[in-house]
């Protein structure tokens, strides 16, 4: 095999991508060959974008995320993949995409600044599932009384939303005028079109829950579509319900009850 052509090599890299099934970086692909076989660093970029183009028109496409290269299958076969698997599609809360988008657009950003913007208390098992899920890290600790952690995204996190870098987060504006798109039925359809199943059952299940099957990877534009059609419209501050649900009930109490005794 000649490794200094571009097309052979190519072949080769696809079949490292294929056998790993998770990212590469480039330094892990040149570790792969020994010293007086590495191709040279311009044949090896011309080999990964000639196995890019090799993929058109392909179910799969060479995908580049935080942590390397790596060859996934295209999202909108996603409805159909997902049949593979018989396990019932877990979704997210609210509280959890609210919480990551948060640490995500915000970063880095205490557990206090998350609950002085969504006006209620973060549940400790969702701060707890992003960390054992490696989505989120502590990145230090906010130089006031208390010392509370900072959080931040991680690679795990982009690897996993079919991110490069933060750059790739959609604006959130962009993301408001988007029509939300047709949900699809669970029980009819395992894997929606526009969400994929990818786990926040551990907040009811706990962290010893069973793992889900393996999925294709879905985009971050995705989850917050999923986030903009649960509230009518994705908000920056996002502002919670409960306020005004309170002062209703208030209303209620000091309204007199049909059925008070006269006497």
């Amino acid at each position: 095999m000649n490794l200094n052509e571009p097309r052979e090599l190519a072949s080769l890299l696809e079949a490292f991508l294929l056998a790993s099934g998770k990212p590469q970086s480039l330094e892990r692909l040149y570790e792969l060959f020994e010293e007086g076989e590495r191709p040279e660093p311009a044949v090896f970029k011309k080999a990964l974008t000639v196995l890019g183009k090799s993929c058109d028109n392909r179910a799969f496409e060479l995908k580049e995320v935080a942590s390397g290269y790596r060859l996934q299958i295209r999202e909108k076969f996603a409805p159909w993949v997902g049949r593979l698997w018989e396990e019932r599609p877990q979704r997210y809360s609210r509280a959890l995409l609210e919480t990551m988008a948060l640490i995500a657009y915000r970063q880095p950003i205490t557990r206090g600044e998350i609950e002085d913007v969504r006006g209620v208390a973060v549940n400790s098992n969702i701060v707890k599932t992003l960390l054992e899920r490696e989505w989120i890290r502590i990145v230090g600790y906010r130089d006031v009384p208390g010392k509370p952690a900072m959080f931040a995204t991680t690679k795990a996190f982009l690897d996993h939303f079919n991110l490069k870098n933060l750059d790739d987060l959609p604006p959130l504006a962009d993301l408001r005028e988007m029509e939300a798109e047709p949900m699809l039925e669970f029980d009819d359809a395992p894997v929606p079109a526009h969400l994929q199943a990818l786990a926040d059952a551990s907040i009811e299940q706990g962290p010893d829950a069973e793992p889900e099957a393996p999925r294709d990877e879905t985009s971050f534009r995705s989850l917050l579509t999923e986030l903009d059609t649960m509230e009518q419209g994705l908000k920056t501050d996002f502002d919670d319900l409960l306020l005004d649900e309170a002062d209703k009930e208030s209303e209620l109490e000091d309204e007199p009850a049909d059925d008070e005794d006269p006497r």
